[in-house]
């Protein structure tokens, strides 16, 4: 074992070292989550900060839509001994006020892309279910996150052009989640090359001026809930947050694909009225698109590139045949939200946010 900076605060919750987790499991990792949006189908910016303890690895990824245009700049170096050290190269995450303010940084670099952005949360921070799975013998996801909506400020450069960033109309969510979930190299499939599994999913963290609602569906092949959340935020933290109840979920789809058109989410609080918020996306971001998340077989999440700092850029232009046929996979749209029969619980007015979405593999709402 060895010593780290982390191990001089007293915050230990086993008899080891701050460095290392309490599973030996290959895939726990620990990240933050951040989306930047303007409200609008103006652009979409995600940024991505993980470590992986069991593999030694810290990676970063920022991916930015901007009309046909998905830009990504990407990192990865050797974890080390300290844990608190979230640089992996041009990008920074740096902890201002916990759970409420944050500073994220891409430094200048070749590949288009830069940024210095300031996070104020619009909510408090809220704890989500825990995301438990286990498929075919094998433990695919135990999980606990955090989320909150929120406000930005600062500059985006995208190809030497920069963009102001205020909080009146710059708005997105974060979450912080850690675990054991798939990452980095495929594993030996086993008996997973029975069945490749289902992954109907929702997460929809949705801002209006005064109030938050953040919900989630996880679904199986045969529509059974695997998880799922639905609560009212409000930014005065002595107000408990309100359940809503289960959410039917009713996405169109464009024809003969599985792209989310418009959609309707009804709530049914216990012991209150039951509305409807319907969803219509309007900038759609392939988050899975060379950020690490899978599709790429020599940059996934907590993939070990070499001792030293490895920095890429990737672009791809929706335009052409072949790059937008690489768009597949996990969806993470802006949505502009609108209360159904004036079902808002104040002049609330359109809310914007998350939707985020992947329809993989059979469901009872499919006939293909």
């Amino acid at each position: 074992m060895t010593l780290s900076p982390l191990d001089d605060y007293p915050i230990h919750q086993a008899p080891e070292v701050m460095r290392h987790v309490t599973t030996s499991d290959r895939n726990f990792y620990d990240r933050y989550y951040f989306n930047v949006h303007a409200c609008s189908d103006e652009l979409m910016l995600i940024i991505g900060v993980g470590q992986y303890p069991n593999l030694g690895v810290t990676d970063a990824f920022a991916v930015v839509r901007r009309g046909p245009v998905h830009k990504v700049v990407r990192a990865s170096r050797e974890l080390g001994l300290d844990r608190m050290d979230t640089n992996v190269g041009p990008f920074h995450v740096e902890v201002i006020e916990g759970l409420k303010k944050l500073r994220v940084v891409l430094d200048d670099n070749e590949h288009g892309l830069a940024f210095d952005l300031t996070w104020e949360g619009a909510i408090p921070a809220q704890l989500e279910p825990r995301h438990y799975l286990r498929w075919q013998e094998r433990l695919v996801f135990d999980t606990q996150r955090l989320a909150q909506t929120g406000r930005w400020t600062g500059t985006i450069v995208v190809d030497g052009e920069r963009i102001d960033v205020t909080p009146g109309r710059w708005w997105g969510s974060r979450d912080r989640s850690w675990g054991v979930r798939p990452v980095g190299e495929p594993e030996p499939p086993g008996i997973q090359v029975k069945n490749a599994g289902t992954f109907y999913w929702l997460y929809t963290p949705i801002q209006f001026e005064d109030h938050t609602i953040l919900g989630m569906i996880q679904e199986d092949e045969k529509g059974r809930r695997l998880m799922e959340e639905a609560v009212r935020v409000w930014p005065d933290e002595s107000r408990d947050p309100e359940y809503l109840g289960r959410i039917d979920y009713a996405p169109v789809y464009a024809e003969g694909t599985r792209d989310v058109v418009t959609a309707t989410l009804a709530f049914s609080p216990p012991g209150g009225k039951p509305f409807e918020i319907r969803a219509t996306p309007i900038l759609p971001v392939h988050l899975m698109v060379g950020t690490g998340y899978g599709l790429e077989p020599d940059w996934k999440h907590g993939m070990y590139q070499g001792p030293e700092l490895t920095v890429q850029g990737v672009t791809y232009d929706t335009r052409k045949q072949e790059d937008a046929a690489r768009m597949w996979g996990l969806v993470d749209a802006v949505a502009s939200y609108e209360y159904a029969d004036g079902a808002a619980p104040t002049a609330a007015g359109t809310g914007y946010g998350l939707y985020e979405y992947w329809a993989l593999g059979p469901h009872p709402s499919f006939d293909d």
